[in-house]
């Protein structure tokens, strides 16, 4: 669901014309619904109630605080991927004992800090990284839960860098490969295998590949049991997608219509890790047009944002639906590259668009960026990055300040050395 739609011909979140905060607060500038947030996670919820399950919310999609806090009060989760992310779900009053721990490449720093605050689970892509989370809780004198990452070769019809669960992908263990992990856990004095993981990407529209996936891992899972491995915790990732353009994408209750039968006579927790289903929809980026150039058969609207405030369409060639803020009927349609000010051919947020003719100064949504929009963002070019705004009925709240040029310098500095005569 999104709670960002028009009324008479204005672009509204939730009761608040968008064009006001857009007037305000200046652009480019992202806006978030806090209902959207909240009944996006309680639908999800509701889904898998007939289980036992635990929602962790992926930190990596859009990790503000206000946005984390916004679901740690619904009683979420958190898949964290670094000690920074970590770190942000303890500051916005998130549990720690409610976070899983992924990715390939945890440092000792990150581990000892995880294992300071008592996470719940530290997943584990490697024979190394368990040996090396062994080692760390040892020396502290404690124990980790663990959860080894298996990668069940399953193409889940995505775009190629967010698929995760083939063989040709970085990222866990195959089948055997993992068997053999999970009896190497079990003579390590210092970690304890509780659970079983799978992620096999991101923005997948149907709950065949999750099928397939089970399908592969269920199995396993008996056998592992079977062989005295306490396993309590089943997490499937998360991934599930939403409508940018024309996308059908399979309902939290479908979805679950096909993941309960087929984990639910494990006698297992089920953990899912969604970011994208969650907060996608829950977020805009606001730009304003700063020039309207023509340049043979071409038309370029030049926009105050760029690739450096949401790179998803030059990194994947994402689509985000655009509409002017304040829409008119009267006005002719045209076709036009939407483009940003920075000094790359890649920076566009959309190619050949057909849009109502539009006028500078005009401001413009770009839909469906609440999730790898600010997250990704960067000072390319030197460009601040936007302020950030959380929509609650008819009130609005900065959530984060826009930067200044002198955040651009705050953490650098000028050798004296070097300029020694």
């Amino acid at each position: 669901m999104s709670d960002f739609k028009f009324i008479s011909n204005k672009l509204y979140c939730e009761d608040i014309p968008v064009n006001n905060i857009a007037k305000r607060e200046g652009t480019p500038l992202y806006i978030y619904s806090k209902n959207t947030l909240t009944e996006n996670y309680m639908r999800l919820d509701r889904a898998f109630a007939s289980v036992p399950h635990m929602i962790c919310y992926s930190v990596k999609c859009n990790s503000n605080i206000t946005v984390l806090r916004t679901l740690a009060k619904c009683g979420s989760g958190f898949d964290i991927v670094s000690g920074g992310e970590l770190f942000r779900v303890i500051r916005s009053g998130g549990d720690p004992s409610r976070v899983v721990f992924a990715g390939v490449g945890k440092s000792e720093k990150e581990i000892i800090y995880a294992l300071n605050h008592n996470i719940k689970i530290f997943t584990v892509e490697s024979e190394s990284e368990l040996e090396r989370i062994n080692a760390m809780a040892s020396n502290m004198n404690t124990k980790a839960q663990v959860a080894i990452r298996v990668n069940p070769d399953v193409d889940p019809q995505t775009h190629r860098f967010i698929s995760t669960g083939k063989k040709e992908n970085k990222f866990g263990m195959d089948i055997e490969r993992a068997k053999a992990a999970f009896h190497l856990a079990m003579m390590l004095s210092s970690v304890e295998p509780v659970g079983i993981h799978m992620h096999i990407g991101s923005q997948i529209v149907s709950s065949e590949p999750y099928a397939q996936a089970l399908d592969k891992i269920v199995p396993m899972i008996t056998e592992l049991k079977r062989a005295g491995i306490p396993l309590q915790y089943i997490d499937i990732g998360g991934g599930l997608g939403i409508v940018y353009d024309t996308e059908i994408p399979q309902t939290p209750e479908e979805f679950a219509s096909v993941i309960i039968p087929r984990i639910k006579g494990l006698g297992m927790t089920l953990v899912l890790e969604p970011g994208r289903y969650i907060a996608g929809n829950a977020g805009i980026l606001v730009a304003k047009v700063e020039y309207i150039k023509q340049s043979g058969d071409k038309t370029f609207v030049i926009l105050d944002a760029a690739f450096n405030d949401l790179i998803r369409p030059a990194l994947y060639k994402a689509y985000h639906k655009i509409v002017p803020l304040v829409t008119n009927q009267n006005r002719q349609k045209i076709k036009a590259d939407f483009v940003g000010p920075v000094c790359e051919s890649g920076d566009f947020f959309a190619q050949d668009r057909e849009i109502q003719s539009l006028q500078e100064n005009e401001y413009v949504g770009i839909m469906s960026a609440g999730a790898y929009g600010f997250t990704m963002a960067s000072n390319y070019n030197s460009r601040v990055r936007t302020a950030e705004v959380m929509v609650s009925e008819n009130q609005y709240n900065i959530i984060r300040k826009r930067e200044t040029w002198e955040d651009l310098i705050r953490n650098e500095s000028i050798s004296i050395k070097e300029y020694i005569k």
